[in-house]
């Protein structure tokens, strides 16, 4: 909420006019674009306050002014352009969560934001800034170049302030300028993405026409760099191959029957073999007589009670 606040009064405070003027381009294929835009041969023309979310490559943004901003894979990206005095619009660049990589020639005027912190040039220079922010707010940043300019970090209530300097690697542990991790050795920028062999390259376009294989992006495109720096969720662990699983099955019924669910009563054991039967054989005859039901009288129709009831009669 803070962020997006400041965003509007940054384009307000620049000018209206001006901030609907083209901030760069982006290609659609790798990024979802939410805000004014405009499609052209497969780039988004981005216009005035636009947001860019990375898909499961990097996107990188083409800016206008000279120089690109690399979105990092499942990232996310708030650009708002301004009104500059000189002609250069001034840019603000909001990152939630995730992490960007900026390579441009940058302003006093230009801003980067994070959720907890703010970013502003004591001067102008090449800036080549990498910026990561993870789920706890931990912040890491990278201000390269020997010719960088000096970063002024404040937080969003200016309780604090913080010096980066040209060169300067450090890690605000989550995102307090109070805690400060000095020559940080992690990576702020882009997790490197897998680099496809020519071997993978032919079999992947031998199986491209396969059916019945649907792949999802993630096998596709496996990231697991992505993951472990917190910039997308990790995927649900699978069985193990050759474990074995457990399946029931069951139907409901609604009548009088017993219910499915209860397991039938066990079928009696044949207990006849050869043996037995030799033995037994002149008591079996005798036990199967006995045993055996009254035969049923057999019953008669209309036809034969109308002639029996004529046979007393007349007699027969």
């Amino acid at each position: 909420m803070m962020v997006r606040r400041l965003i509007l009064v940054f384009t307000i405070g620049c000018g209206i006019a001006w901030a609907q003027q083209p901030i760069g381009t982006v290609g659609v294929q790798n990024a979802n674009i939410a805000g004014a835009l405009e499609i052209n041969n497969g780039r988004a023309i981005l216009v005035g306050n636009t947001t860019v979310t990375a898909r499961d490559h990097t996107a990188e943004i083409e800016l206008k002014r000279g120089g690109t901003i690399r979105v990092c894979a499942t990232s996310g990206l708030h650009l708002t352009s301004g009104q500059g005095a000189a002609g250069t619009a001034p840019l603000m660049l909001a990152l939630d969560r995730g992490a960007i990589e900026i390579q441009m020639a940058a302003t006093t005027q230009d801003m980067v934001m994070t959720p907890d912190l703010r970013f502003t040039m004591r001067g102008d220079g090449p800036l080549d800034l990498q910026l990561r922010v993870t789920r706890n707010g931990d912040t890491c940043v990278e201000n390269r170049g020997a010719l960088a300019p000096v970063l002024n970090i404040a937080d969003q209530f200016g309780e604090a302030a913080y010096e980066l300097k040209a060169g300067q690697h450090v890690l605000f542990e989550h995102g307090s300028l109070k805690e400060v991790v000095d020559h940080e050795s992690s990576s702020c920028g882009c997790p490197p993405e897998p680099a496809m062999t020519v071997a993978d390259a032919l079999l992947n376009s031998g199986n491209a026409g396969t059916p019945g294989d649907p792949k999802t992006a993630a096998e596709l495109h496996p990231f697991p760099a992505a993951i472990s720096a917190g910039l997308a969720p990790a995927p649900i662990p699978e069985a193990p191959a050759g474990a074995l699983h457990e399946q029931v099955t069951a139907t409901l019924n609604s009548g009088d029957s017993p219910d499915s669910t209860t397991e039938p009563p066990a079928k009696p054991e044949a207990k006849s073999t050869t043996t037995e039967a030799t033995a037994n054989a002149p008591q079996s005859t005798t036990a199967a007589s006995a045993s055996a039901p009254a035969a049923t009288p057999p019953r008669h129709g209309f036809a034969h009670a109308i002639g029996r009831f004529f046979r007393k009669i007349f007699g027969s």
